[in-house]
């Protein structure tokens, strides 16, 4: 694609279309981006399938339309309901670009875009195509064919993407999650807990599926645990392996040490109230909770597994441990917990690379850019 050059130009219309406009990753990175375009260039509008939610009322409240298409199911009538308020919404606002963020608006909105005649249609790529198996996965490689490009959030997933999925290279292009300073940040943090003082706080955030790998964490805690009985730990997020993962806590004997909150669209004073932030998913694209608690001032830990390089730089920025390994991440628990100097070192450096290099201007711009190289090329 060949840069975009500076012209004059009325703003151009553009929607961004995500399912759902819950407290999900993706659907903090379409509000962020939509609220914070610039006005002189784009007129944002959102698309969703279901009304509600606290995205839904933030784009409102800053002035963003919200289009809500009537889609229950794709298997349901109710889809050809969706369809039409569809098309008649981009006729209607002549939408010059529409851009989705999930697996399920991929799949809805680029045929769509391209049948009804929209001038660019993107779609995006936010988490491994193992989660999205079978027809889903066919799908998928269907729409990276017809979307005039793919918007990725890491490198590992342009990787995967031009590797594994045999996705064209010139049509994937890498726009960072940003993460918002002015709310991530270590304001407010208290300091180095002094011996005798206040327990070292060792914290996640995540919903609770088994790829986020949340049982290795809790192996890994209870070895740290019977070590250093003053240690403890946060839990925040909610999902189907709530109630197994609180059952495992109690059979390892940290119950009473753990403490398991559900999810909270304000994670911020969680994020501060922990020292050390660990990420042990399995498969990962790049995650907004490690990069927000690295931006609070964490200290982190992740698997060694998708966009967690990106972030965090072993021994630089965090500490980085192979996935599934319990005793990798108790040797890095044990080395942060009893080297306070180190953990406060690996903080400061990894919230300053995040608050250099992801913040949400860079990320806008990144997107901005994607956004008038593709209108350029169609003669808009």
């Amino acid at each position: 694609m060949s840069e975009p050059t500076a012209v004059q130009h009325d703003p151009y219309p553009v929607l961004l279309m995500c399912r759902e406009l819950g407290p999900g990753g993706s659907e903090r990175q379409l509000t962020e981006m939509a609220r914070a375009l610039d006005r002189s260039s784009f007129t944002p509008h959102v698309g969703c399938f279901r009304a509600g939610g606290a995205r839904y009322d933030e784009l409102v409240r800053a002035g963003v339309p919200v289009a809500v298409f009537d889609v229950a199911s794709f298997r349901r009538i109710w889809t050809l309901r969706g369809v039409r308020g569809f098309r008649s919404y981009v006729k209607r606002h002549r939408i010059l670009l529409v851009h989705s963020f999930d697996v399920p608006l991929n799949v809805f909105t680029v045929p769509l875009g391209r049948l009804f005649g929209v001038p660019v249609v993107l779609s995006s790529q936010r988490a491994h195509r193992y989660l999205s198996p079978g027809l889903g996965r066919l799908l998928l490689r269907l729409t990276d064919r017809l979307a005039h490009g793919i918007v990725v959030n890491s490198l590992a997933m342009q990787q995967h993407l031009v590797q594994d999925e045999r996705a064209r290279p010139s049509k994937v292009h890498v726009c960072h999650n940003g993460v918002d300073l002015a709310r991530f940040n270590p304001t407010g943090r208290p300091g180095l807990p002094q011996s005798g003082g206040s327990p070292v706080v060792i914290g996640t955030v995540c919903v609770l599926r088994p790829e986020k790998d949340l049982s290795t964490l809790l192996l890994a805690f209870a070895n740290l645990h019977a070590l250093e009985p003053e240690t403890r730990l946060v839990v925040l997020g909610s999902g189907s392996e709530a109630a197994r993962l609180e059952q495992q806590a109690v059979a390892l004997g940290v119950g009473d040490a753990c403490r398991f909150q559900p999810a909270t669209s304000d994670v911020v004073p969680w994020l501060r109230s922990m020292d050390i932030f660990v990420l042990p998913s399995r498969s990962e694209a790049f995650s907004n909770a490690l990069m927000e608690a690295m931006a609070c001032g964490c200290c982190a830990i992740a698997s060694n597994v998708g966009g967690n390089p990106e972030l965090v730089k072993s021994g630089v920025t965090g500490l980085l441990f192979e996935a599934g390994d319990p005793a990798a991440l108790t040797a890095a628990l044990i080395e942060l917990v009893r080297n306070p100097g180190t953990r406060s070192r690996l903080a400061e450096q990894g919230q300053q690379f995040v608050a250099n290099t992801f913040s949400l201007p860079v990320a806008v711009r990144t997107l901005a850019e994607i956004y008038l190289g593709h209108l350029q090329e169609a003669g808009r």
